[in-house]
């Protein structure tokens, strides 16, 4: 064998060497694989710097609904202070549901599950209502749509007995027709939608274990 062929040979036999050595330590690729990515340090993750919590700063609870420094606002901190779970926003979200459940409660005339929410002055105005419907023969068909607008007017705190008072302002859309004995519309319309505006105030003693906010006032 000439010497050109030998080493043609021993060549070869080193490439094969390293070919066989790269194998083993790189591994090997089956099908489609996405290249590996650094993982990004923490503050890329969140896509924002940490922003420092300033200590003494206004109540957003408090603020997103009423001025911090005004009475309702200094009446609203010092419930909180009395009452740490108590929230505004949570109030204002629980009203909301209680606005409809009242007014619907009292147009179907089923005052028995809405009395708990009710003082007593207001549930008994509601039976007498509901009495003088009856006496006449006549029943409410009625669609709550849905409140329109809310906003909370003002808060009130008795310091010696703790009595909050809250007053809400609703604008509610329903559809509402008053039928009389023989079942003929007389009043309303089922179809036509009508903008009802309430005044209302509900009432609690801060810190008590009865969580219910009770309707005190109904002032359209």
């Amino acid at each position: 064998m000439n010497s050109p062929m030998i080493q043609l040979l021993v060549l070869a036999g080193i490439a094969i060497f390293l070919i066989l050595r790269l194998k083993n330590v790189l591994g090997t690729r089956e099908g489609f694989e996405k290249p590996r990515v650094a993982e990004p340090v923490a503050s890329e993750r969140r896509g924002a710097p940490e922003l420092e919590v300033i200590e003494g700063g206004p109540d957003l609870d408090i603020a997103d609904h009423v001025e911090p420094e005004s009475d309702a606002g200094e009446a609203l901190t010092v419930m909180k202070r009395i009452e740490p779970s108590f929230g505004v926003g949570d109030f204002l979200g629980g009203a909301r549901g209680a606005y409809e459940m009242i007014v619907m409660g009292y147009e179907n005339g089923d005052l028995a599950e809405i009395q708990p929410f009710l003082s007593e002055e207001i549930y008994e105005s509601f039976v007498d209502g509901v009495s003088a419907r009856e006496d006449q023969g006549l029943t409410i068909e009625a669609n709550f749509i849905g409140v329109r607008e809310m906003e909370l007017v003002d808060a009130t705190l008795d310091p010696d007995t703790r009595e909050a008072e809250l007053t809400i302002r609703f604008v509610a859309e329903l559809n509402s027709a008053v039928r009389d004995k023989g079942g003929d519309i007389i009043e309303g319309s089922l179809t036509d939608v009508k903008k009802q505006k309430d005044t209302w105030v509900f009432a609690r003693i801060m810190g008590s274990d009865d969580p219910n906010w009770l309707l005190v006032s109904t002032d359209g």
